[in-house]
């Protein structure tokens, strides 16, 4: 559900185990506000360990829903005050302390967890979405509510900008399907629509790595075109998202859109290789950050 590779990220700072794993864009970086570090990272550390409940080891799909249900019984014991079984304590002593502190939205918290569960779901039944609203709503659920969750940190809670936050989040989530056809393909996980497939005239074996049909590069050109539109739709937001994290967020935008272009300069053959940020991208990032307007 999340990006993973073996390159290092934007620059970051030290975090907890939980935060080692790769992420295309900056997570409680130097650029964030230092009193909200840890907010940020108990956060992410709450998605990261739940998102390693769905994914990480052998284990078979009854234990891993039987586990995002008991994450869930403890997050919901945690967040109202009671005891919870104490197998996340790292996760959920932080995170109770922050929700408490920031009155945070615990329905938000709540949907990323629909998601995991969903993700593992419909990988084990290898189920498809069949279009566009479907994916999307998958999106408002495994992505969007990291965005409005950081707004209210910041204290931008505007309809306007939780609006223009779910463009980007969604537009991220996205990329990173488009971005990772071949890894997710190997994983038992599709996200081209049933009728994306139709509509350019392909089958999943079009997507397997020796293939060479040109309608497969074009559907993912076409996708690419998307979330580069609903990115867009969103830029406008960092310029209002006060100090350091407007800046945070101008590169979280600038990420988004440097891997649609590797995307495009690959020729669009994702299934075949998947591109990736690097150190010799920071630069690119920052210079179009500071022009962003």
């Amino acid at each position: 559900m999340s990006p993973s590779a073996p390159t290092p990220p934007v620059t970051t700072t030290p975090a907890p185990q939980a935060l080692t794993h790769y992420e295309n864009f900056p997570v409680a970086s130097l650029l964030c506000p230092p009193h909200l570090r840890p907010a940020i990272t108990a956060i992410y550390h709450f998605a990261r360990t739940a998102d390693d409940l769905a994914d990480e080891g052998e284990v078979d799909v009854r234990t891993r829903l039987a586990d995002l249900q008991a994450y869930r019984a403890d997050l919901l014991a945690s967040t109202c005050g009671q005891t919870d079984s104490g197998r996340w304590t790292n996760v959920f002593a932080p995170l109770q302390h922050i929700v408490q502190t920031h009155q945070l939205p615990v329905q938000l918290l709540t949907d990323l967890l629909d998601a995991f569960e969903q993700d593992v779901r419909y990988t084990h039944e290898q189920r498809r979405y069949t279009d566009e609203p479907e994916l999307l709503d998958y999106c408002r659920r495994s992505a969007n509510p990291i965005g409005r969750l950081l707004l209210h940190l910041y204290g931008v809670t505007d309809p306007l900008s939780q609006q223009q936050s779910d463009q980007i989040c969604s537009a991220l989530q996205l990329i990173n399907f488009w971005q990772d056809v071949s890894v997710d393909a190997q994983r038992g996980r599709w996200y081209i629509t049933q009728a994306a497939l139709v509509r350019f005239g392909l089958t999943e074996a079009d997507f397997s790595p020796a293939s060479q049909n040109p309608n497969a590069a074009r559907l993912i050109a076409d996708n690419v075109r998307s979330a580069r539109a609903l990115m867009l739709q969103g830029a406008a937001l960092p310029m209002k998202v006060p100090g350091r994290a407007g800046w945070e967020l101008r590169l979280v935008v600038q990420g988004g859109l440097r891997i649609l272009g590797k995307i495009e300069a690959l020729g669009c053959v994702t299934w075949q290789k998947r591109p990736k940020l690097g150190i010799w991208d920071v630069p690119v990032l920052l210079w179009r950050a500071v022009w962003m307007r």
